[in-house]
């Protein structure tokens, strides 16, 4: 019994010859998504100026300078669509042969940042400075590893015709891959990339048509994995109030609840269409913390309002649409895998981070893609679109 279907027949779109060949041969920017690639770019181009309203007037932050942030998030995109467009470049068969070096890679990195190379900030030791105000975040590039690896692994039976599903042991060897980087994390410990990546790991089970046994056992795992980290003291002090402050918000609301409070207040004073862009009370009083990077959703709606708010919910919409789709037209098993990685990725990071400004769901300290400032992040993302991208070029034209 499968989980989610046979891929195959999911994969199978309408077949194109003659001339709608040769213009897919001769039109390579025929074959991208280009509502997927609008939507990001709508998403992260508008965020600039959430990001721009949230930190124009800390000077602490900005060094005096209004723009620092916004030129730099800026940046920060344009780096993200040229690593985007190298992906695409690459295509998605010939940078599955390069899989084994980004694995590799981000355990290098994710091991030089439990180091002391690695720098502490918010109470996780989970970041790489670089000098001159720069730094990377490696979880956020392990997401991209555990989709790769896992897909890779998952695939190559069944992308050889040898098999019509992952056989058991190709599925424990792909938990074996993702369990690495999930393990460094946790110790730094960043207990929010660590939930991300469980979900990524779900999703590609899932999607994989992996046996259901291996998904209800994963589920099983990570709950007595859940409790084993509470009661062994894996997580900090600060991680298990955030926690309890989301079981009980009136717990200390002028302490570890005091995000939530002001993030709720911010929203809810937005109303229907919100104060106007530079003009929210709580943002230009700098009442909300990590307004720029975790809290960034609070902007949209204390100055945008609801209307604002949904924008940005339905254009991440539209990205898992696309990505949908994507993976349903996929020709192989590989891409498949990748896609859903990647939708499981955004779905829940998305949700998470939404869920944490409305007090739905605990504090997690995980960026709104697309959206929240941050290098590691945007460059991530970016790069998942494009293997989103290289994914569908590889089916016929118009499929």
């Amino acid at each position: 019994m499968s989980s989610y279907g046979s891929y195959r027949q999911l994969r199978l779109g309408p077949q194109r010859t003659g001339v709608s060949k040769a213009l897919a041969k001769d039109s390579p920017l025929w074959r991208l998504d280009w509502i997927l690639l609008l939507a990001a770019l709508t998403l992260s181009l508008g965020s600039s100026l959430l990001v721009w309203s949230a930190t124009r007037g800390r000077e602490s932050l900005t060094h005096g300078d209004p723009q620092y942030f916004l030129y730099r998030h800026l940046t920060n995109l344009v780096v993200g669509l040229v690593l985007c467009a190298v992906v695409i470049a690459i295509g998605s068969r010939r940078f599955r042969t390069l899989v084994p070096f980004v694995y590799v890679a981000v355990i290098v990195l994710l091991m030089a940042t439990l180091s002391p190379v690695g720098s502490t900030i918010n109470g996780a030791h989970s970041w790489i400075q670089l000098g001159g105000g720069f730094s990377i975040q490696p979880a956020e590039f392990a997401k991209l590893g555990i989709v790769l690896a896992m897909a890779v692994v998952l695939s190559d039976q069944v992308d050889a015709g040898e098999r019509e599903f992952p056989s058991h042991r190709a599925v424990f060897r792909g938990l074996v891959w993702a369990c690495l980087p999930m393990g460094l994390v946790l110790l730094m410990p960043d207990a929010g990339s660590t939930m991300v990546m469980a979900a990524i790991v779900l999703g590609i089970l899932l999607g994989s048509g992996a046996a259901n046994r291996w998904v209800l056992g994963l589920l099983v795992a990570g709950t007595a994995g859940c409790i084993a980290i509470w009661k062994l003291g894996v997580l900090s002090k600060y991680q298990i109030d955030r926690f309890a402050a989301f079981a009980n918000p009136q717990l200390d609301p002028s302490g570890v609840g005091y995000n939530t409070a002001q993030a709720r207040i911010a929203i809810g004073s937005g109303g229907l269409t919100g104060k106007g862009l530079f003009h929210g009370t709580q943002t230009t009083g700098q009442f909300v913390p990590e307004q720029q990077t975790d809290f960034v959703f609070t902007v949209a709606g204390e100055e945008l309002g609801f209307v604002g708010a949904l924008a940005i919910i339905l254009l991440v919409g539209v990205i898992l649409w696309r990505a949908c789709k994507i993976a349903r037209q996929a020709t192989d098993l590989y891409g498949t895998i990748v896609a859903a990685g990647i939708i499981a990725w955004f779905s829940f990071q998305a949700f998470e981070n939404i869920g944490m400004c409305l007090g739905i769901m605990p504090v997690a300290g995980i960026p709104l893609p697309f959206v929240s400032y941050g290098g590691s992040s945007m460059f991530a993302v970016w790069i998942a679109i494009g293997l989103l991208q290289a994914v569908r070029s590889q089916r016929p034209i118009g499929a």
